[in-house]
């Protein structure tokens, strides 16, 4: 990934800090080859219904790539807390990375995530699902929408966004903020990344090395 003011990005005016920009086509196809190779069901560990998630089998050869992630939600949540201070720099370490496989009939209700951020970035979004969305005369994010929501008010007021995905996006906002993603009538499979993420080392994580 380049530098990270090299890679527009977008933030959406409301209450937590959404961030949104596209990832590489090379990152992109890294990203889904992984995931198609791992196979450890992480389901269980999940609010997705019907959803085949599986954890990757090697994160760290994504370091590198979430290091300058996280560094332009450093640079998004500067300016939207506008933070004076030039050593503003939150420290943040991947906890956890996963893939979902949605297909017809399959969704996430609403939920959040733990630890401090989550993320989530579309590897594949076939055509025959683009089209359905297209196609749909609702008022919702349609077939495979996502949306995130927050907080209470009149119409007037900003509580929710919502996205039909392309592939390449990626998403990074607080674990906390309450997300879904709707179902689709399509035969086909949609594929993408999420994981949870930590901005302290915990310490049930180290390991005593001393004699």
């Amino acid at each position: 990934m380049a530098d990270k003011k090299a890679i527009p990005y977008m933030m959406f005016r409301w209450g937590p800090c959404l961030v949104k920009f596209q990832i590489s086509e090379e990152n992109r196809k890294l990203f889904l080859e992984e995931a198609k190779l791992s196979t450890k069901d992480w389901s269980s560990h999940l609010a997705g219904v019907n959803i085949k998630e599986v954890a990757f089998r090697d994160y760290k050869k994504f370091e590198k790539f979430f290091s300058s992630a996280f560094e332009i939600y450093n640079d998004a949540l500067k300016k939207w807390t506008g933070s004076k201070d030039d050593d503003f720099n939150e420290k943040y370490q991947l906890n956890v990375l996963w893939a979902n496989f949605q297909r017809p009939g399959d969704f996430n209700p609403p939920h959040d995530h733990a630890d401090t951020l989550s993320f989530v970035i579309f590897l594949d979004v076939p055509d025959k699902l683009i089209e359905e969305n297209k196609a749909y005369k609702g008022r919702s994010a349609g077939p495979g929408g996502l949306t995130f929501i927050y907080g209470d008010g009149t119409r007037e007021a900003v509580t929710h966004h919502s996205f039909v995905p392309k592939a390449g996006d990626m998403y990074i906002f607080p674990a906390w903020l309450k997300h879904w993603v709707y179902p689709f009538k399509s035969d086909c499979t949609r594929i993408s990344v999420s994981g949870n993420v930590v901005n302290a080392i915990k310490i049930k994580n180290l390991v005593d090395k001393q004699v």
